[in-house]
Order: structure tokens, then sequence, then C-alpha cells
């Protein structure tokens, strides 16, 4: 009992300060007679530190029976696409933490132990923030990852 109320703590208070997403879209890879189909998904995030840089990820959802019940594990597949879209202003805070990167974004993936992460870095020399996605779980992660880098350039008013 202690154990199960712990993990539930942690995901609340993991996600406090983390982006939320958005879908975007959607589309169908497999056909699932019973339950929803596998899907590829989009989302949308921005970015919760720096203003005017938005994430675009796709990632695979899982469907069938499982999947509509939230019981399955979606694959480690996911892609990323971060863009300026404004004036950016770095604070303190992000500049600090160049080397450990931050996480601004987490997915369950699974029922308890799988989960798809977005880190931020910045790169001070290049004057430039990557942002990496991989996912992973408590026993073994998976290697598949994806990188997007959004170099901070001055913005015109239009």
């Amino acid at each position: 009992m202690k154990i199960s109320w712990l993990i539930c703590c942690s995901l609340l208070l993991g996600s406090a300060g983390m982006a939320q997403a958005e879908q975007v879209g959607e589309v169908d890879t497999v056909f699932k007679l019973f339950g929803p189909d596998h899907k590829i998904v989009v989302e949308a995030f921005d970015d919760p530190d720096v203003n005017n840089v938005t994430c675009y990820i796709s990632r695979a959802k899982t469907g069938g029976i499982k999947g509509g019940l939230g019981l399955a594990e979606d694959t480690s597949d996911a892609a990323i696409s971060c863009q300026q879209v404004g004036p950016i202003t770095l604070s303190d805070k992000v500049k600090q933490t160049q080397d450990k990167g931050v996480v601004v974004f987490q997915k369950r993936t699974s029922l308890i132990f799988k989960k798809l992460q977005v880190v931020r870095f910045y790169d001070e020399k290049r004057n430039a923030l990557i942002y990496l996605t991989y996912s992973d779980k408590v026993v073994d992660g998976s290697p598949k990852n994806a990188l997007s880098a959004v170099p901070i350039i001055p913005w015109s008013g239009r």
C-alpha cells in the first residue's frame, strides 16, 4: 500500500512545471477490428521556461482493446521538431542548466513504468536550444531518440 501511494505522489509531483501538449492531428497506421486503430499522433507544446519556442512531437500510439483501455505499452518511436516563433530572451535559470538539461515535457506511454520525455539543453557557444526526445522505462529504456535544435536569432517585428 505504501509503495503504490509513493508512486502516485511521485507521478503527480513529477509533472509539476512541465508543458502540456495539445493534439494537432493523427493518422491511423493499423486497422483494429476491436478497439481504436494504431496511430501516429502529432502534438504541440510550448517550452514552459522559454517564451516563443514551440515543439511538435509525433509518436506512436497503440490501439486495440488494451490501447482503448489505457493498458497497452506504446513503442519508443517518436520524432521532434522545435521552432522559434517570436523573440527569445533566456533567463539565467535556462542558461545555468546547459550541461544537465531540463525535462520540459513528459507523456506516459504505458500504465506505470514507461514515459516519453523531452529534455532541453542550452548550447552557449552556438547560442542554441537543443531538444532531445527519448523513451525511458524503470527497468530498461530504449536508445531510440530524436533531436531538434533552435538557433536563437534576432526577431524582427513585422
